[in-house]
């Protein structure tokens, strides 16, 4: 007999050595090339002196190790959920796909059975081959499920249940990265479309004669105003809200918006040093931001149960979620658009003219419970929503073909994938980049306006200082000494309002007070 369903289902006990020591080559050699890959992109990262990517590189690897516990728990744990054992009544509820689909799937995987077999029934000479073919795999399944079966219960969740539901999270955590990846990437190539407003900059702050020739300026007539403050229903906040609206899909940063937001930082942060690089500012700090985006957080595999939970039969949750990171996408624009919008009302209203440049006041009052991070958290979760979004339809694709019961309708499936590529696109060209200039307009400044060297002592002198205010408030405990002891933290040099910036800097005067 030539083998037959008994080799294709032997163990390792029966397995050729060659074949074991094959697949394990290939394996291995699969891993070890990716490792390296990874291990050299991070020395190249290092080399060219990146370190934010070189931590978001970290974080990626991070992912995957997280991946392959859970591919490991899956698999160590496969026995033992196969063998928890329900009533049949608990596992026909709540299903992704009416019973009847099963029905309908399962008579047609028997006919398919049935006429194979009678094909083969009429070959004499394999008949006994067939049979015997035939009770192998029914004894395989029935050793499957025999142990619920004495039961008279089902499993929890069957084996093949099991592994598809390992590939998911393998291909959601795999799109959701790659995703992020070239989010960041085409962003970053249109913020870097900004180094010329920069570089012009530059050239005119060397140009003695119009840094020292200063005149006085109608507000109403400056570009940064007529762009943002004027026309029609320009006292309106619901006509405000519209403007800002349409003005994420076209036009979302012009040259006065980037020369006006620049200068208000640089008055603001860094006044002793107008030369100021606020576009390579800008690149470090979205670099810094880069390795959260790339994360998958614990918030994010929690929304992730919840959609699983809820994929019920005849409530298209996966059609109606697909509008969240839409809704949520269109309000982060919006309000970055329209903080650009209040910065211009605010000057508006205060000067009807200014001598020199237009000089406007960030401020965390602008942003959504006064935290520009906050959009950060938005762009991560929409970021992730919508590669959920289309990692959940490939999935489906593949694995139950594109008219499985779970893809639904065609008319359900084209505007999730209209929505998705839409997301996509417009958080690369417009929302990202507006969140690289915008959330500079707080408060606060991030850590990237110090370069790494900086960052490195700041954070060794906050460190003996600390340990230095531990000392001496030991030593006043006993006396009782009600003295305020100046405490100097890290966070407080790089969040609280100061004036640092690259060389040539001046060091910040900071704040007493803890945020």
């Amino acid at each position: 007999m030539s083998g037959g369903g008994a080799e294709e289902e032997a163990n390792l006990e029966f397995t050729p050595t060659w074949v074991v020591a094959a697949v394990c080559t290939v394996i291995v050699a699969i891993s070890l090339a990716a490792e390296r890959f990874l291990h050299y992109g991070g020395k190249f990262l290092k080399n060219k002196n990146q370190k934010p990517l070189y931590e978001a590189l970290q974080k990626i690897k991070e992912e995957l190790m997280l991946l392959g516990f859970i591919s490991l728990l899956l698999t160590v744990s496969q026995n033992g959920i196969t063998k928890i054992c329900v009533p049949p009544s608990v596992t026909r509820h709540m299903l992704p796909c009416s019973l009847d689909e099963k029905e309908k799937v399962t008579v047609e995987h028997l006919l398919g059975q049935d006429r194979f077999h009678f094909e083969r029934f009429f070959s004499f000479p394999r008949r006994l081959l067939a049979e015997t073919q035939g009770t192998e795999t029914e004894t395989h399944a029935l050793a499957k499920t025999e142990f619920c079966a004495r039961k008279n219960k089902v499993p929890l969740l069957s084996v093949e249940a099991l592994h598809h539901l390992h590939i998911f999270i393998f291909v959601l955590a795999v799109v959701h990265v790659t995703f992020s990846v070239l989010t960041v990437i085409f962003g970053g190539a249109r913020i870097r479309q900004w180094k010329h407003w920069e570089d012009s900059i530059a050239k005119q702050n060397y140009e003695t004669d119009q840094v020292l020739k200063r005149k006085v300026v109608d507000v109403q007539q400056h570009d940064f105003i007529k762009g943002r403050f004027s026309g029609f229903g320009k006292d309106s906040a619901i006509v405000g809200w519209l403007k800002s609206f349409f003005k994420q899909f076209y036009g979302s940063v012009t040259k006065s918006d980037y020369v006006t937001l620049r200068h208000g930082f640089i008055m603001t942060h860094c006044k002793a040093n107008p030369k100021f690089n606020f576009h390579k500012y800008m690149i470090r700090a979205l670099e810094d931001d880069f390795k959260q985006v790339v994360g998958i957080s614990w918030y994010l595999w929690v929304f992730v149960v919840i959609f699983l939970l809820l994929n019920i039969n005849g409530w298209h949750t996966y059609f109606w979620i697909a509008f969240i990171p839409f809704i949520l996408l269109l309000a982060v624009g919006t309000k970055l658009e329209h903080v650009i919008t209040q910065l211009a009302h605010e000057v508006a209203e205060k000067h009807a003219a200014i001598e020199g440049e237009l000089v406007v006041q960030p401020s965390d009052d602008h942003f959504w419970f006064h935290r520009p991070h906050f959009v950060l958290f938005l762009i991560h979760f929409i970021l992730f929503q919508n590669a959920f979004e289309i990692a959940f339809f490939f999935w489906i694709w593949v694995t139950y073909g594109f008219d499985s019961c779970i893809m639904g309708q065609v008319c359900y499936i084209v505007p999730r994938l209209i929505i998705g590529v839409f997301i996509q696109v417009l958080c690369s060209y417009s929302t990202l980049p507006l969140y690289a200039i915008v959330t500079q307009m707080g408060t606060h400044f991030k850590a990237a306006i110090f370069r790494e060297h900086v960052q490195v002592r700041l954070a060794g002198w906050a460190q003996e200082a600390k340990k230095k205010k531990g000392v001496k408030a030991d030593s006043q405990a006993g006396e009782g000494s009600s003295h305020a002891v100046a405490g100097i933290q890290l966070g407080s040099v790089f969040q609280k309002r100061a004036s640092a910036a690259e060389d040539g800097a001046s060091v910040p005067k900071v704040e007493g007070s803890a945020e």
